[in-house]
């Protein structure tokens, strides 16, 4: 949450209202009121001094070199600028035109897009660090910018940001013990619970993921979402369901992931996210920022309502896990709020029933949610079983078809017992899995 050093009355504005048809209908926040304080690339840079082989400039320039020699537009992200390149990225032109062909219409799947001043945003932070986009020219732009326009990310929120290392949550699931995001994160916990319920029934169905992501995710909607301090929150949560089973529930929705795993076993698992976006850029630079603070989901208190320097609630669950027999595992997923039902199905399949990569990957998913009035209605794919489990449950229900974008983009890479890597990507999202080997 950004806005150190600023007065009171500067909360509450710098924001307008964006309506889609994305997802069945979505309503958010953009501008510049909406730009939480950004740290993905500090995060990256600390993991990859702590961790990493190659340098730091080797890291960055593949990324700098898409930008300025083009990347292709899938068919997901042609989608979803099909909604909203308009609505969202129209209001700044800078923004318009990172997102559409030079006619100004959105760009289509196949489109090689090109973004020649973030290629040479991305040469300086390969050079001078990520401290560029921070304390340094980048960030000097953004601070006044934001200031001109009703924003709260000021030189003391990127000054003061820095990564923080957490104990990760641990579960048992099946063979797996698996390392999942911890709190203040929202997406961890409750993947943390869903997976230990699953595990806990032993054989389930349909009728079983129903029963539990309703119970998790309206504990969710009631609680969770509105609790002023989300690392309590979160810990209370897996205490309770802990000792207690979902019994023990107290009563009362732009993210890119990316899996790796390498032949000594390091698993890491990365997720990161601009949410919707904010619709504008920090001028002169094509770098399009995050609405973290526009989106509902994940502000369930009102709008600008937390301390500055408070961390922010996210879906993201990130998780990696190993089995004494030496297989390896990280996985995750875009999707918003779909991003914990999405692992819980895929990692459930395969951490129980044993189903490989690609079968639990391409199995049918559903995801259930709350509609205003509190009742749960039930979003899946095309599929008998759950079409009956529904009908069986008596709850409402739309059905996506197959294979629909709307249930994430989960990504794995696997390390087998016999140490061959193997990886699988989602074709929700048109994920891509590479091999790579080194000297």
């Amino acid at each position: 949450m950004p806005g150190l050093g600023l007065p009171p009355e500067a909360f509450g504005r710098g924001v307008r209202e964006v309506s889609t048809e994305y997802g069945g209908g979505v309503t958010m926040f953009a501008g510049h009121g909406s730009v939480a304080t950004p740290g993905a690339v500090a995060a990256c840079e600390d993991a990859q001094a702590r961790f990493g082989r190659a340098g730091w400039a080797d890291v960055v320039a593949p990324a700098a070199h898409a930008c300025r020699d083009g990347y292709p537009v899938g068919g997901a992200a042609a989608r979803y600028l099909g909604f909203v390149a308009d609505a969202l990225f129209g209001a700044d032109p800078e923004a318009h035109a990172v997102v559409t062909r030079p006619d100004g219409r959105p760009l289509r799947a196949g489109d090689l897009a090109t973004n020649g001043r973030l290629a040479d945003v991305l040469d300086l932070v390969a050079r001078d660090g990520a401290s560029v986009l921070t304390t340094g020219e980048v960030g000097r732009a953004m601070v006044a910018d934001m200031a001109a326009h009703d924003g709260l990310v000021t030189a003391d929120d990127l000054a003061a940001h820095a990564p923080v290392e957490r104990v990760p949550v641990r579960r048992t699931v099946g063979d797996w013990d698996l390392a999942l995001n911890p709190p203040p994160s929202v997406g961890g916990p409750m993947l943390a619970v869903m997976l230990g319920e699953l595990a806990r029934r032993g054989s389930y169905d349909w009728a079983d993921v129903l029963a539990v992501q309703s119970a998790v995710l309206r504990y969710r909607l009631e609680v969770h979402d509105v609790a002023t301090d989300l690392d309590a929150a979160g810990h209370a949560l897996l205490a309770s369901v802990e000792r207690h089973g979902l019994a023990g529930l107290p009563t009362s929705a732009s993210t890119a992931h990316v899996s790796a795993v390498d032949a000594d076993g390091l698993a890491c698992a990365v997720t990161v996210s601009a949410g919707y976006g904010a619709g504008i850029t920090v001028p002169g630079t094509g770098m399009l920022l995050n609405n973290a603070l526009g989106e509902p989901e994940l502000n369930r208190l009102g709008l600008h309502s937390l301390v500055p320097g408070t961390r922010l609630a996210s879906n993201m669950a990130p998780t990696t896990g190993r089995t004494a027999d030496g297989r390896v595992i990280a996985v995750g997923s875009p999707g918003a709020d779909r991003i914990t039902t999405a692992l819980m199905q895929v990692l459930g399949q395969g951490c129980l029933h044993g189903a490989d990569l690609r079968t639990a990957i391409e199995a049918p998913r559903l995801h259930v949610r709350f509609d205003r009035t509190g009742r749960p209605v039930v979003e899946h794919e095309s599929d008998p079983a759950i079409t009956a489990a529904v009908h069986a449950a008596g709850l409402a229900a739309t059905d996506h078809g197959a294979l629909s974008m709307y249930f994430g983009g989960v990504g794995v890479a696997y390390r087998r017992d016999d140490g061959v890597l193997v990886a699988a990507g989602d074709p929700r999202r048109e994920a891509a899995v590479a091999l790579l080997s080194t000297p």
